[in-house]
Parts: C-alpha cells; sequence; structure tokens
C-alpha cells in the first residue's frame, strides 16, 4: 500500500466521482454508488497522508462521502438517513482551514441537503437549502477560479429554478432558469444548457405554454444526443404530461409505454419507473382504459412508497381512485363507502404540500355523493376545495366546474350549471389558444367533454333547439374557429418528413425487390413519431373566430338547410334549421346509426375494385343498399319534412362523419355540403381568397384510369397546369398548389387513423402529407381527390375532425371534394369526368358533386367539404 502514489490515488477518485455523478444524471445509481465505494476503497488505501497531501486527501473524501450519502438515500428511499450522512459530511468540512475551499464544500453539500428534500417533496426546505448553496458558490466564485467553480453553480441555479416552478413562484423561476441559461452557453457548459432547457418546459408546460414545452423538450433531447449522452427518463416523462396536458392520451400512452419498457430492463430506475407508471395511469384514464389505469397506479404506488416519495405515492393512490369512481359512475352504481373512501383519502393527506391531492379526492367525493343524493354533504365537502389559482392544472380546473355544475343540476338550478359549464368552457378556449399544432388545438377538447355533454343533456331535457343549437356549435369542432396565418411549414418539420417519405419509398423498393424491411420499417416508425412531434409546437393558427350565432347561420344559409346531429347517451337528435326556423328531432339510439354507417363503410370498400365477381358484386351491394335504407329511414326521413327540397349543410357527429350523404336514397341528387360545424361552415362561405385563375391537375402513379381522366380534363380546363409521371414530385406540386383556383388530384392515398395528419397522398417521389397541406402559404379555392378515402377523419372527443381534407379546410381551403371510401380507378374517373362537366355549367360544387354521384352512387361515395 506505501508504494501507491497519493496525488494519482486522489486523481483516479475524482475521475471515479465524476462518473458516479454521470451514472446519476441517468438515474443509474446502483452503477454510482459502486464508483463510490471503490473510491472509498482507494482512499483508505492511503491513509494516513503526508502534511502535503492532506487537504486534497480530505477534501476528495468529503465530497466522495457527500455524493454517496445522497445517492445511497435513492436506492434505499431512506432520505433521512441520507440527510444524517450528510451532516456527518459537514462535521469533516469544518475540519478543512481554507475558508474559500469550505465555502465550496459548503456549497457541494447544500446542494445535495436540497436535492433530498426537493426528491420526497419537502420543496419550502429544500429552497432554504439551495440558498444557502448558492450563496456559497457565490462567495467561492468571487474568490476567482470562475471555470472550474461555473459548472457547479449553474447546477445549484437551474436545481433551485426547478423547486421555485414546483412552488408556483413563476418569476424566481424563470430568472433563475434564465440565468442559468445564459451562463451556461457563456461558457460553452452544454450538459447543463440542456438541463436548463429541459426545466424551463416543465415551468412552461406550469404555465399552460404546451407547444413551449415540446419545443423546449425536443431542444434538450437534440442537445443530449448530439453530446452523446443518454436522454434523461426524466424528460421522457415530462413530454408525457405535457401531451396529457393537452389532452393527446392515446400518443402520451404510446410514448409512455416504450420509455416503461425501457425502464424495468434497467433496476436502478425504480423511483422513475414508478414516475412514468404514474403518467401512464393517467393516460389509460383519459382514455376510458379503467383497468389499465388502475394496474398502473397501484404498481406505481408500490414503487413510489419504496423509494419514500410522498408526493407521488398520493398522486397514485388519487388515480387509483379516480378509476374506482369512473367505473362506478359509468355503471350508475354508486357504493356507500366509496364516497366515503375518497373523503378520507383527502383527510390524510398533508397540507399544505398535498393540498391539490386533497382537493381532488374530495372533488371525486362530491361526484359520489351527488349521485347518491347526499347533497348536504357534497356541498359542503366542495366548500373544501380551493379555487383554481394561476399555475392550476386545466384537468383540475373542469373538475372544479363539473362538480360545481352537477350540484347545482341536483339543487334543481339549471341556469346555474349553464353558468358553470360556460366558465368552464371560456377557462378551455384560453388553454386551447395557446395551443400549436391541430393535433394539440383539437386534443384539448377532451379535458371539456364530460362539461360539454352535461351542457348538452340539460339543454335537451328542454327540447329546446334554438339553445341546443348554440351548445353545439359553443362545444363542438373548435379546432376550426382559428384563423390561419401564412408562415409555411416550419423547416425543420419538413425536413423531417422529406425523410419519412423517403423512408417510405425505400421499404416499397425493399418489397419489390424481396429484401427485408423490417429495419426500415423501424427508421420510419420513429421518424415518424418524431416529425410529428415537431407538429406539435410548429402550429400556425391565429386568433379565435367567435362562435357563429344561430341568426348569422340563418342569413348565410338564405334558401338552403342544415342538419347538425348530436348524441347524448345514447339518444341521437338532429337540429334542423330551415326557413328561418330551428327545430328539434329526436332520431332514436346512436349506437344503432354508428353501426349502419360502419358497416355502410366496409361494404364501399369492399364494391370498390374494378373488376369485382358479379356475383359477389350483387351480393356486397345488397347489404349496401340495406344500410343506406336503414340510415335514411333513421336520419333522412324523420327529416325531409322540415328541409323540403332545399340544398342541405349537415354537420355530423362522431361515427356520422364517416356516412357518404349521396348514396343515402333521400339526399340522391341533392346538392349536400359537410362541415364540423356552422362555425367552419360559416368560415368556410366567408373565406376570401384571392381572384386566382390557376389549375393544377395532378397524376400519381399506380392508376388505371387516371390517364384518359385528366386527359378529359384537360378539355375542360385548357390552360391547366398538368404534372404526371416524374414531374409530379411534392415539392413540385405543393409549390403549383400555393394560390390555385384548384387542384385536382388523380392518386392512390391512405388515411391514417392513429397518425391523421399523416395521412398520405402518393405521388412520383413517394408520400405527400396531411402536415405539409396544412402548411402551405395559400392553401387552393378547392382541392379535389379523385381516387383515395382522404374525407376520413379521426373523430376527438367534441367532434374534432383531424385529417387530411380537414387539414387543408383548417388552412383555409373553401372546399374539398373526397371520397370517403376507397374507389375504383374506372369508377373515379368517370366521376370526375362527370364532374367537371357538371361543374362548368353549374358552377357550384355541392350541385355538381351530386349530379356526379347520382350516376352510381355506391361507386361513387364522394362528399363535399367545408363550402359548396
Amino acid at each position: 500500500m506505501t508504494n501507491l502514489d497519493p496525488p494519482e490515488v486522489i486523481e483516479s477518485v475524482r475521475a471515479l466521482q465524476q462518473a458516479a455523478a454521470d451514472a446519476s444524471c441517468l438515474g443509474r445509481f446502483h452503477e454510482g454508488v459502486k464508483h463510490l465505494r471503490r473510491g472509498m476503497s482507494l482512499l483508505d488505501s492511503i491513509h494516513p497522508v503526508a502534511d502535503q497531501h492532506r487537504t486534497d486527501w480530505l477534501v476528495t473524501r468529503i465530497k466522495l462521502a457527500s455524493t454517496l450519502a445522497a445517492m445511497s438515500s435513492e436506492i434505499t428511499g431512506d432520505v433521512a438517513a441520507g440527510l444524517a450522512g450528510l451532516d456527518d459530511v459537514r462535521l469533516l468540512i469544518n475540519a478543512v482551514p481554507d475558508g474559500t475551499l469550505r465555502a465550496e464544500l459548503d456549497g457541494t453539500l447544500n446542494h445535495n441537503y436540497a436535492m433530498r428534500l426537493m426528491t420526497v417533496g419537502r420543496n419550502e426546505d429544500s429552497l432554504a437549502s439551495f440558498d444557502t448553496s448558492l450563496e456559497h458558490k457565490e462567495h467561492r466564485l468571487a474568490q476567482g477560479a470562475v471555470e472550474s467553480q461555473m459548472r457547479g453553480f449553474v447546477v445549484t441555479l437551474y436545481s433551485r429554478g426547478w423547486v421555485h416552478t414546483k412552488l408556483g413562484n413563476v418569476n424566481d423561476a424563470r430568472a433563475d432558469l434564465t440565468r442559468a441559461l445564459q451562463l451556461s452557453e457563456k461558457y460553452e457548459l452544454r450538459a447543463e444548457a440542456a438541463d436548463a432547457r429541459r426545466i424551463f418546459g416543465i415551468l412552461a408546460l406550469r404555465t399552460g405554454d404546451v407547444p413551449e414545452a415540446l419545443r423546449l423538450y425536443d431542444e434538450s433531447e437534440q442537445a443530449y444526443r448530439a453530446l452523446g449522452l443518454e436522454v434523461p427518463a426524466l424528460l421522457w416523462r415530462e413530454r408525457a404530461q405535457a401531451l396529457l396536458a393537452a389532452g393527446l392520451a392515446d400518443e402520451a400512452g404510446e410514448h409512455l409505454d416504450e420509455i416503461i419498457a425501457r425502464m424495468r430492463a434497467e433496476p436502478s430506475l425504480a423511483r422513475d419507473l414508478g414516475a412514468a407508471e404514474l403518467e401512464r395511469a393517467s393516460a389509460a384514464l383519459l382514455s376510458d382504459d379503467i383497468e389499465l389505469a388502475r394496474q398502473m397506479s397501484a404498481s406505481a404506488r408500490r414503487r413510489l412508497q419504496r423509494v419514500g416519495c410522498q408526493t407521488c405515492a398520493a398522486n397514485a393512490a388519487v388515480l387509483g381512485l379516480q378509476a374506482d369512481v369512473r367505473e362506478m359512475l359509468a355503471s350508475g352504481e354508486v357504493a356507500a363507502a366509496l364516497p366515503t373512501r375518497a373523503i378520507r383519502i383527502a383527510e390524510k393527506m398533508p397540507l399544505p404540500r398535498l393540498a391539490e391531492q386533497a382537493a381532488t379526492a374530495r372533488m371525486l367525493a362530491v361526484r359520489l355523493d351527488i349521485r347518491r343524493g347526499n347533497l348536504k354533504r357534497a356541498a359542503e365537502t366542495l366548500a373544501l376545495v380551493p379555487r383554481s389559482g394561476q399555475l392550476t392544472p386545466i384537468d383540475y380546473r373542469m373538475l372544479r366546474r363539473l362538480c360545481r355544475a352537477e350540484l347545482a343540476v341536483a339543487q334543481g338550478n339549471r341556469a346555474k350549471a349553464l353558468t358553470e359549464i360556460r366558465s368552464g368552457l371560456t377557462e378551455l378556449d384560453a388553454v386551447r389558444d395557446r395551443m400549436g399544432g391541430l393535433d394539440l388545438v383539437s386534443g384539448t377538447a377532451l379535458h371539456g367533454q364530460e362539461l360539454a355533454d352535461l351542457a348538452v343533456k340539460l339543454v335537451l331535457e328542454r327540447s329546446d333547439a334554438r339553445r341546443l343549437f348554440v351548445w353545439l356549435e359553443r362545444t363542438r369542432a373548435q379546432t376550426y374557429r382559428y384563423e390561419p396565418l401564412s408562415a409555411g411549414t416550419a423547416p425543420e418539420l419538413a425536413a423531417r418528413v422529406a425523410e419519412v417519405r423517403g423512408l417510405g419509398q425505400a421499404i416499397q423498393e425493399a418489397q419489390h425487390d424481396g429484401h427485408p424491411s423490417a429495419s426500415l420499417r423501424a427508421k420510419y416508425n420513429e421518424r415518424l413519431r418524431e416529425a410529428q412531434r415537431l407538429g406539435w409546437h410548429t402550429g400556425r393558427w391565429g386568433r379565435p373566430r367567435p362562435v357563429a350565432g344561430l341568426n348569422e347561420v340563418v342569413a348565410r344559409l338564405g334558401d338552403r338547410a342544415m342538419v347538425s346531429f348530436a348524441a347524448s347517451g345514447d339518444e341521437l337528435v338532429a337540429v334542423v334549421v330551415a326557413g328561418g326556423e330551428c327545430r328539434l328531432v329526436r332520431l332514436g339510439s346512436a349506437g344503432d346509426a354508428a353501426e349502419s354507417a360502419r358497416v355502410l363503410n366496409v361494404d364501399l370498400d369492399a364494391l370498390a375494385p374494378d373488376n369485382l365477381p358479379e356475383r359477389l358484386a350483387e351480393v356486397v351491394m345488397a347489404s349496401a343498399r340495406k344500410q343506406a335504407d336503414k340510415l335514411d329511414a333513421q336520419l333522412i326521413q324523420p327529416l325531409e319534412e322540415l328541409f323540403g327540397d332545399r340544398d342541405l349543410v349537415i354537420v355530423p357527429t362522431g361515427p356520422l362523419y364517416a356516412v357518404p350523404w349521396g348514396v343515402l336514397p333521400g339526399l340522391r341528387g341533392r346538392p349536400t355540403v359537410v362541415a364540423p360545424s356552422a362555425t367552419a361552415w360559416l368560415a368556410a362561405e366567408l373565406t376570401k381568397s384571392p381572384r386566382a385563375r390557376k389549375i393544377v391537375l395532378v397524376r400519381g402513379p399506380g392508376l388505371a384510369g387516371a390517364r384518359g381522366e385528366l386527359e378529359k380534363l384537360t378539355t375542360h380546363y385548357r390552360t391547366a397546369t398538368t404534372m404526371t409521371g416524374a414531374k409530379a414530385t411534392v415539392k413540385s406540386v405543393l409549390r403549383a398548389m400555393d394560390g390555385a383556383k384548384l387542384a385536382h388530384f388523380a392518386a392512390h392515398g391512405a388515411h391514417e387513423p392513429e397518425n391523421a395528419l399523416f395521412s398520405r397522398l402518393e405521388l412520383a417521389d413517394g408520400s405527400l402529407f396531411g402536415h405539409e397541406m396544412a402548411g402551405l402559404r395559400q392553401p387552393p379555392r378547392q382541392v379535389v381527390f379523385a381516387a383515395c378515402e382522404l374525407a376520413l377523419n379521426r373523430i376527438r372527443p367534441g367532434d374534432e375532425a383531424l385529417g387530411f381534407a380537414s387539414a387543408l379546410l383548417a388552412s383555409g381551403s373553401r372546399t374539398v371534394i373526397a371520397p370517403l371510401s376507397r374507389v375504383g380507378d374506372l369508377a373515379s374517373a368517370a366521376a370526375m369526368d362527370d364532374y367537371y362537366r357538371a361543374l362548368a355549367v353549374r358552377d357550384s360544387p355541392a350541385l355538381a358533386l351530386a349530379d356526379a354521384i347520382a350516376v352510381d352512387p355506391f361507386r361513387r361515395p364522394f362528399v363535399c367539404l367545408g363550402a359548396g
């Protein structure tokens, strides 16, 4: 042992400490502790040391012991033991003779002390320790050695910013994080800059700026990867929290499933795994997957209790309670024990640290007591729930409004209930107004779904058609209220989408040549997810338009009629606006209509092939006719007396978005326009586009009848820009479309239900995606898709329709013509020839399309979207 050189040993120990710190940043605490214990053994091997090395030895031991105490408590969950270990280290620090060095060591010790306190939710206490740490570090910086001390100072600074964020001290948090980021960039501390950006993302999310949070998370992730560092597990969870705040429960669930699978292979990530399971339970709850929510919350609670995080365990307990309450409310039978259990859970939570969790448990008890008729206790419990504050999450705000509205209904005060609902939806609008891409805007409706459903139910009970119309417009398809901005597609998103397109082509080539494509598919899916993430914070939506009023709609309709469908529970209704009158008609089971629409769509897909065997075609046609007749009998015949022979504007709901209306017997030959809401229809009607003359005709690869189709179209539009073969590339087509009067596409494509804005149209060099159409500076006034089911949408809560065609409508196109199911190449070519011949005479897309569909309705399932 005496042969060991102390300076070399001490240098080796410092390297081990840095390796332990790196492992800690990634949550690998077991690995870090191994490095630290090895370092302690090395230090012990040279003790005692000569006087000239004593201070170096002592300082190194202090730093090692401080880190070891902190990291060991992460593994055991015994925070008290960790803090005691740090107190022991403080005694060693007092033995250091140099005051400047003592300040440096005290700064590190207090930082570790604060981190342990923050880990278990003792944020006020941790803030005091961070303050002390920064005082010591400021003193050390004032003594010089800025380059060597700046990293530790920056880490403590952004950590204190994190605590301020947790405590709701927005200005203090922003000040700390801004300074930390500025110093990181000045001194080229790139990893620390990435950490500061990530925490800035947390602050942005707390203040309701979801797109900014997602942007900061992406920037942070890119920085970690550029430095060759693993992406911290925290970042993945925080991104999931942002998606949940935006109502994107399915996307958040998929994201969390991926990271949970990774974490389960890493025993040292027990705390992070528990927290990820907690978020997964939240996502499952938003998606109404009660059993998964219950399983995940129970697993998270067990893990988080073992590591000593009281706040996290409380969150898990509340989520488990929410799952039980959701199931019981759905069943209609509320056991007496459950509201009492919810109140007891709330009473056991220490205040003020767990005030939000306690309030949530109380609100769940309120909903249950209302169902049981225990209104006195419900009112008393609700009175204990604090008002929403600046940083209160949107789901808490909506739940509080819902409780107040439901209690008002139970007390017979419907007016008060509707006032609460109106106020809640106004709060939700404020959140929606700060969203970025269409995905985020449409997703937020999920948080207000129960409020919206209650409003519709209350108005329906009074059979008040005019008020129902107003509330339907207030609660549905809010995405289409936002004015588009002429900003184009963000360069980074455009580049990522282009990469997805290239990988799609590579997969097709590999399949054609009989080569394996699994690795290409994996990369394609990864790039698709990255592009989708970029789309969340590269939106281009401006100020919200006002909700359409009934008088405005009546004035604009003129001699047309509007039918707005809605569902409350299983009851389907229609509000018919015609001749200045507004009438309500009840239409039976919403479930029956949905099933008929689904089967009809399947039958029309089966009828699409050009060379379908005659016998099979007869069988499928009989089924399609049966479903069309059923839908007609349920949806149209009861309304015919009200709308007479007028042209129609139809606002569907849920599954009715998939109905090709021209197929129904009562609507054949009748000009019909489909819109997500009266507000969206009115916006399309009033859209002022330049007097463009440019016509763009595009033919994609692989369409048998497209050549003749385009040749016929050029007889109608002799000056049209025709793009076929190798000329019909994505870039050239997008450039040609910008500012066009009409863009016609004869090309294959597909609707992607899970990634609606990545629904695609196949061109010469690959797929043109919905995301890119939404990025046009001046979308075409009219767009026609001749051969693919791009009128389909992903329907989110609140009748938020998202897809390829709807992206164009939201972006400012006035009219989109597209099929709702597959169309044969020859049938498509014939339909389009008929459509354009009629359009040349009638100058009305809806009327021209009605004429074209009536020739062969079951093989021409086109709809006119927007304005006709």
